[in-house]
This record gives C-alpha cells, structure tokens and sequence, in this order.
C-alpha cells in the first residue's frame, strides 16, 4: 500500500470519526442558498455527500488512471517480446552464418592440408630418386675407381713379379 493510499485512508476515516462524534450537528437543518432559490436542509449532510461525491470521484480517476497503466505496461510487454525474439531469431542467424563459415573454413583447410600432404609426398618421391640416381652414380664412379686401383695394382703385381 502507498503513502497517498495509506493517507486517503487516514483522511476518510478521520472524517467519517468526525461525522460519527458530530452527528447531530451534522443532521440539523439550516436553511441554505442554492443559488436559485432557498432550501432548509442539514449542511452538515450536504457537505459530508459532497466529500463522498468527491471521493467516489477520486477513486474512479485513480482506477482509471491504474487501467490505462495497466493497458500501456502490457502492451510495452508484448513490445519487448517481440523485440526479444526478433533478437533471439537474428542471433540465432548469426550463429548459423558463423556455423556455415566455421564449416567452410574447415573444408578449405582440409583440403590444403591434403594439396600440402600431396606436394610435400611428390617431392619427397623426387628426392628419394634423385638420391637412388647419385647414389648410383657414386657407386658406379667408386667401382671404377677401385677397378682402376685394382688394374694399377695388378700391373704393378706384375712388374714386380717380372723383377
């Protein structure tokens, strides 16, 4: 409960306590102007229906102004949820393109991991080959220089055998 409630409250029932204590004071008749003609009737009464009126008033104004509250915080409820999900539904789509990017980026890494493995085995192919080819090489020079050494020794074998 408010302040302004809990005041109105306070301020109703103190004067309805005022109205109860004062009753027959309230209820005597005067006679009273009302602008056209004259009237006897208790002023005491007119005033406290016309607090009442006031009151009744009041409250309606307040109840009125509640409702319209009400509509308003609705619908800037319905507002904020339908820019929740317009939200939830763009993020959820930024998640699927970074997905389907993540995914691309994946294949093409794959595949230059596959083109790398491919150069990098032809290359290691060529390699061995070319090293099989100098190998060959040198061990065909290194029979031919043995051979040579050996001819020279036999020669040499020979002469000193003919001495």
């Amino acid at each position: 409960m408010g302040i302004w409630t809990l005041l109105l409250a306070v301020i109703l029932l103190a004067t309805g306590a005022f109205a109860a204590f004062n009753w027959s004071a309230i209820n005597a008749s005067s006679p009273l102007w009302l602008g056209v003609m004259h009237v006897d009737a208790p002023l005491g009464l007119v005033m406290l229906g016309v607090v009442g009126v006031v009151t009744v008033l009041f409250l309606l104004a307040i109840g009125h102004m509640q409702s319209l509250t009400l509509l308003e915080a609705r619908r800037h409820a319905k507002e904020l949820q339908s820019n929740r999900e317009l939200a939830d539904r763009a993020e959820a789509s930024r998640f699927t393109e970074l997905r389907h990017f993540i995914e691309t980026e994946l294949v093409k890494t794959n595949l230059q991991g596959v083109e790398t493995q491919t150069a990098l085995l032809s290359r290691l192919d060529q390699m061995e080959r070319t090293m099989a080819s100098a190998i060959e090489q040198n061990s065909n020079s290194l029979a031919a220089y043995i051979g040579e050494v050996d001819d020279r020794l036999q020669r040499e074998r020979a002469v000193a055998i003919e001495r």
